[in-house]
């Protein structure tokens, strides 16, 4: 069959795009028809970024402009739930433009919307900064409704996520479980990069580590319950934060890496001969890694390797993927889950007919959100 939700069939990285923002409306940060609006008009051109973000960030300005017409009626739910959308377009929009300063200021944008929105939609979520080497780490704080100290998750993103996306449709079900979670934008991801310009490392137990001496270091959290969890190129940075720091007492996988040098491998094939199965545009892992070009960034990938780090994974361990994934086939989950050294080890593939069978369930994220807050609950 063919993969959904193909928007536009000749550009895979687009189709992504459209598919993530879509997957928002479950928590109520997206509107499928005001997507579908966006879609319409960007339907005939396909590859031009430009237009992609001159659309999205359209629709971006005339929600928060209804945003703040109801947040002058003194409708502030209503006018929450407008700046939530906004924020989300605003960040869509900005995702295949190149770095400059126009895409600071779009993110910008859309964390100005986003801070907004949870204060009016979402006041259990605030804003923290976790103290990391000589600066901060930027991070949402879901505080989960449960009395005394409770277990607690360190989330990471991707290549090419945020926090500002992870804390809704990761954190929300996993605290209505009971459970804590800190949504933090590690090296190279999201306002870390934008911002701060801190690019990725191969050693994330160091960012790892500092999110977890910051929980810890609370009074609602159970030092002993915290999990270290990561969706698509953070299904290299948990397992790599798990395996050499003990103190994680559980660690997930939602899409499993094993070696990132080898899929970047692969996709570098890809791009250069022109083909359209890529997920994000050429600047990105350059941006990311903080190198000036394509061989830079092999060379440095070189460490991201789970090979000889999973066997010291030992803690309880799960891996959620997608038996449909063209950006991390499957293949790569299934190997890392081999070489993890845990006892306890779950690996679920889930197949078109269950719903999630894409890239980290982002053609029904709900599915993924709920399989893995469930296990979570049964495990940390």
């Amino acid at each position: 069959m063919s993969h959904w939700f193909e928007y536009f069939p000749s550009n895979h990285m687009w189709s992504q795009g459209m598919m993530f923002g879509i997957e928002m409306a479950g928590w109520g940060a997206a509107s499928i028809s005001e997507i579908d609006q966006i879609g319409q008009k960007l339907k005939g051109h396909e590859g031009d970024n430009e237009l992609w973000w001159k659309e999205w960030v359209d629709m971006a300005r005339r929600i928060e402009g209804f945003g703040d017409q109801e947040e002058a009626k003194g409708h502030t739910l209503t006018s929450g739930a407008y700046y939530l959308r906004a924020a989300i377009y605003y960040f869509c929009g900005e995702r295949f433009i190149a770095p400059s300063e126009r895409k600071w200021q779009t993110y910008r944008d859309c964390l100005r919307c986003f801070a907004k929105g949870l204060e009016r939609r979402f006041p259990q979520i605030t804003r923290a900064e976790v103290p990391y080497e000589d600066t901060t780490l930027p991070a949402w704080w879901l505080r989960a409704d449960v009395d005394g100290p409770a277990p607690t998750v360190v989330m990471f993103d991707g290549l090419d996520n945020a926090k500002e996306m992870s804390v809704l449709f990761g954190g929300i079900e996993i605290a209505r479980r009971g459970i804590h979670v800190l949504a933090i934008d590690g090296p190279g991801q999201g306002e870390a990069l934008r911002l701060q310009g801190i690019p990725s490392r191969y050693d994330y137990e160091v960012p790892a580590g500092a999110a977890y001496d910051w929980v810890a270091a609370r009074p609602e959290v159970d030092p002993r319950r915290v999990a270290v969890m990561g969706f698509s190129m953070g299904g290299y940075y948990a397992p790599r934060a798990a395996a050499k720091d003990h103190r994680f007492a559980a660690c997930v996988a939602w899409g499993g890496h094993f070696d990132y040098h080898e899929s970047w491998t692969r996709r570098r094939r890809i791009m250069e001969s022109g083909g359209t199965k890529l997920s994000a545009p050429g600047f990105q892992l350059p941006w990311v890694l903080g190198k000036p070009d394509m061989d830079a960034c092999m060379k440095k990938l070189e460490d991201y390797r789970l090979k000889d780090v999973a066997p010291e994974l030992l803690c309880p361990f799960f891996c959620l993927h997608g038996e449909n994934d063209t950006i991390v086939p499957v293949e790569f989950a299934q190997r890392l889950y081999d070489a993890v050294g845990a006892r306890n080890k779950t690996l679920r593939v889930l197949t078109a007919y269950e719903g999630g069978s894409e890239h980290c369930q982002e053609d029904n994220r709900q599915v993924g959100a709920n399989i893995i807050a469930d296990w979570l609950a049964d495990n940390l």
